[in-house]
């Protein structure tokens, strides 16, 4: 390989690795007023084998059963027993796309609220989906997809997997009504970060700005940037589809160090950095074992065969190496001084505990 080539190489290699850093505009941020909504509703879920409710627990699924029979001109009688092993009462939630208009389907799940064991292999009957503002949005009937199971002997055992009630209906409901938005209204759009920063809102104004001419784009503060835009939507539509695909390198976060106490995981950002300080770790391990000794009599002694206890009791110290902490120690360098005292993770918790409390480890300590 001659040396062109290899500068080439070089050169590609350096280009990969900055868009590497670089995000697209429509990863880390989203545009003010274009947002799903999350829909509810009540129904009625049929043809179950046996699993439904139990009508003496839940009476509410009986109510609901002689409510839709009465629309279709049925009359349950007063005082009547009625035994629903088949049927259950259901909640159903979604959630509705922006831009969704009436006629699209989208997919809903569908959960028990009454001791129904299992919704496996039913079928929801229509039922209406409203929105915050008590408006329905969409209409839900469909066959549910249940991926859990449950069986039971007749002795009482009895086994599940996963959550039989529960389950999706892809498809499931129907768009009835549009959500209106800001999208085509005024002649600005708003850009939120997924993840505020006033570094990356800086970036972001300034790669717009750059590909199209000072003042389009303006930060209003760390987490939003207000942008111009063509009054027409046809051009509006042309115009976010260039902003979204503008790759920005987004400001670094701010170093922390997330210990979760209950699994033991521990992640260190990328900018945690360590103030001089010098650390020794290592435990002392006691180990106690019983090696009991039988003792046999002489023959014609006229003795007996005793067992007779001993016990073993050997204490191990590890000798573990003090290591130190230059000053703006970095992440790898903190990793190979961890890794060398072999600590384990609980171990690692409490010496960035100690760093912490020191005033040496430059980052904010979250446990969860």
């Amino acid at each position: 390989m001659n040396t062109l080539s290899k500068w080439l190489l070089g050169v590609l290699a350096l280009s990969l690795a900055a868009m590497a850093q670089a995000e697209r505009l429509k990863d880390i941020a989203t545009i003010q007023g274009v947002r799903t909504n999350q829909l509810i509703g009540y129904g009625l879920v049929v043809g179950l084998n046996g699993t439904g409710d139990q009508t003496t627990q839940t009476p509410f699924t009986v109510q609901t059963f002689n409510n839709m029979l009465a629309q279709f001109g049925i009359k349950v009688p007063a005082g009547g027993n009625v035994q629903l092993k088949n049927v259950a009462a259901v909640s159903i939630h979604a959630d509705l796309p922006a831009f969704a208009k009436p006629g699209q389907t989208i997919d809903i799940t569908v959960s028990s609220i009454g001791n129904s064991k299992s919704l496996r292999g039913g079928s929801l009957l229509m039922a209406p989906l409203k929105g915050i503002d008590g408006n329905v949005y969409a209409i839900a009937q469909g066959n549910l997809v249940v991926g859990g199971f449950d069986a039971e002997g007749g002795d009482g055992s009895k086994i599940t997997v996963n959550v039989p009630s529960a389950g999706r209906i892809p498809g499931g409901a129907t768009v009835e009504r549009t959500v209106p938005s800001g999208f085509d209204q005024g002649n600005t759009l708003t850009l939120n970060l997924n993840r505020p920063d006033f570094t990356t809102a800086k970036h972001i104004v300034d790669q717009i700005n750059d590909l199209l001419g000072p003042g389009v784009a303006q930060a209003i503060d760390g987490g939003s940037v207000r942008v111009s835009a063509p009054l027409d939507t046809s051009q509006r539509v042309d115009y976010l589809s260039v902003l979204e695909n503008i790759e920005v390198k987004p400001g670094q976060a701010v170093a922390k160090v997330i210990i979760n106490s209950r699994t033991g995981t521990i992640v260190i950002g990328q900018n945690v950095r360590v103030q001089p300080a010098a650390v020794t770790h290592g435990s002392l391990t006691v180990t106690i074992t019983e090696d009991p000794i039988v003792s046999q009599p002489n023959a014609l002694s006229g003795g007996q065969t005793a067992v007779v206890p001993r016990s073993r009791v050997d204490a191990t110290q590890e000798t573990k190496p003090m290591f130190k902490f230059g000053p703006g120690t970095t992440l790898d360098e903190i990793v190979r001084a961890v890794n060398q005292v072999g600590a384990a993770p609980s171990d690692l918790m409490a010496i960035l505990e100690a760093l912490k409390q020191a005033g040496a480890l430059q980052a904010d300590l979250i446990v969860i």
